[in-house]
């Protein structure tokens, strides 16, 4: 049987605790199944059956893809950021609010494992919803995978940066008003913008240049190129840009937490 030592005896991660957080986490939002996963799912298959009864009966296809395999990736991804980022901000901001998040404070964990903790199992709760909107979609339409390795990355990589996005928010977040602002001002047009609907190269140019300043963007359109093969921006940037934010949220996350910004006080 392997024991695990806590950080303070050797130094080392204290795998215990982060265990412990993420599986208080993922037990918690498992309690509340049906809006979990059922929900997104009749979300995402409205969506798919309005945009699909709106056009693929005029036959419109995207670069000889049929519409409604076209909206496959991006409403699957679309799904699980915002679950992702639902997860990790409401999470946190509920502690604050019923003033338990000394609680978590409390027991020997490093501001990184508490990062980790928090932003994994909210990381788990969008890939899984990702799962059951794609199969939900699967029922109605065939999607072919063009690559693996794509499809993986973006799915890990988009929502991994919504939980430490949503981490973020629940933190500077004083009233669940203010996360509520930032999802709907914020991220939403972000993500409607991104091209989850639309080809941006149905765009005017100067339209083109401005969603490439989005970077959900990025992320729907290399998640996009996993599924069906086809893009419309730089793979290469849309990588690059995923794992710089992913890198500069969580260490911001890390230093709130050392610092105990609106969660000591």
């Amino acid at each position: 049987m392997l024991i695990f030592e806590t950080r303070p005896r050797n130094g080392r991660w204290n795998m215990i605790g982060t265990w412990a957080l993420y599986r208080r986490e993922v037990l918690r939002f498992f309690k509340i199944a049906a809006q979990t996963f059922f929900a997104p799912v009749i979300t995402a298959l409205l969506f798919l059956a309005i945009f699909n009864l709106a056009f693929s009966g005029q036959g419109r296809s995207v670069d000889g893809i049929p519409f409604i395999q076209f909206l496959v990736p991006g409403l699957t991804l679309m799904a699980a950021m915002t679950a992702s980022f639902a997860n990790a901000s409401f999470s946190l901001m509920f502690e604050k609010m019923v003033e338990t998040i000394v609680d978590t404070l409390m027991p020997p964990m490093s501001p990184g494992e508490l990062t980790a903790g928090y932003v994994l199992a909210s990381t788990t709760r969008g890939l899984l919803v990702g799962i059951a909107v794609l199969i939900g979609m699967l029922i109605f339409t065939t999607v072919k995978i063009h690559s693996c390795t794509f499809v993986l990355f973006y799915a890990i990589a988009a929502s991994m940066l919504m939980s430490v996005l949503g981490l973020v928010t629940a933190i500077w977040a004083e009233k669940i008003d203010h996360v509520a602002s930032i999802n709907n001002f914020i991220i939403l047009p972000l993500t409607f913008l991104s091209g989850t609907f639309y080809s941006t190269q149905h765009l005017p140019e100067t339209f083109q240049k401005i969603a490439h300043f989005n970077p959900f963007f990025y992320v729907i359109d290399g998640f996009r190129y996993g599924f069906l093969g086809v893009h419309d921006g730089s793979l290469v940037t849309g990588i690059v840009l995923l794992t710089t934010l992913i890198v500069f949220f969580w260490f911001t996350c890390v230093q709130l937490f050392a610092s105990g910004y609106k969660l000591k006080s």
